[in-house]
């Protein structure tokens, strides 16, 4: 079986994925640290729901950074720590697999940020989480590259604004959908695959 099958069986069975995207200081997550979280949870029913808050990471971000993310210091300035907001975005992703956009990036800085605040690290079932850099590189190979807003452009996704979690979150989430909807029509067993779910 493959990955693409084994998840869209998942799908069909109704388990719960959450997409999420982090936006960060840096790209090295021992040294750097988050600045905002953006997720949605989702099944086969659509949207459960969406979480999203920027985190102040007690070090200054640079100038470089707030020009690729547009998150300053100062919007960051009240808001709150990793520590405190990380109960909510464990309660939020409980019982659902994580879906991320270049996953091992995101999980490191998750884990880097758990373990500085002497929380256990994630694990199962959120982890290991789906890439949808390497689902779509084996799904869609004839494409150009497989960043997220190249994928969002070809396949007619709104953006919203990117390089922001949340919004980069639900284009995650819809990129995997439409790696799900292409093993859909390249398999017309299909109704058979589903059926012999329940």
């Amino acid at each position: 079986m493959t990955q693409l099958e084994k998840f869209f069986r998942a799908y069909e069975r109704g388990e719960t994925f959450t997409a999420f995207d982090t936006e960060t200081t840096g790209l090295k997550a021992e040294y750097e640290h988050i600045i905002e979280i953006g997720a949605v949870k989702f099944n086969k029913y659509g949207i459960l729901k969406t979480y999203g808050t920027l985190i102040n990471p007690l070090v200054p971000i640079s100038l470089q950074i707030t020009q690729i993310n547009n998150i300053s210091n100062n919007m960051v300035a009240d808001s709150p720590q990793f520590k405190q907001i990380a109960p909510d975005f464990l309660d939020f992703i409980s019982d659902s697999t994580l879906i991320a956009h270049n996953a091992g990036f995101d999980i490191a800085f998750i884990n880097a940020e758990l373990a500085r605040a002497e929380l256990p690290k994630l694990r199962s079932p959120a982890i290991p989480a789906i890439d949808t850099v390497k689902l779509t590189q084996t799904t869609f190979p004839h494409m150009r590259n497989h960043k997220l807003q190249y994928l969002a452009e070809q396949f007619k996704i709104e953006s919203g604004n990117a390089h922001r979690a949340t919004d980069d979150a639900r284009v995650c989430m819809e990129v995997f959908l439409k790696c799900l909807e292409f093993f859909r029509k390249e398999n017309p067993q299909t109704k058979e695959v589903q059926q012999s779910l329940f």
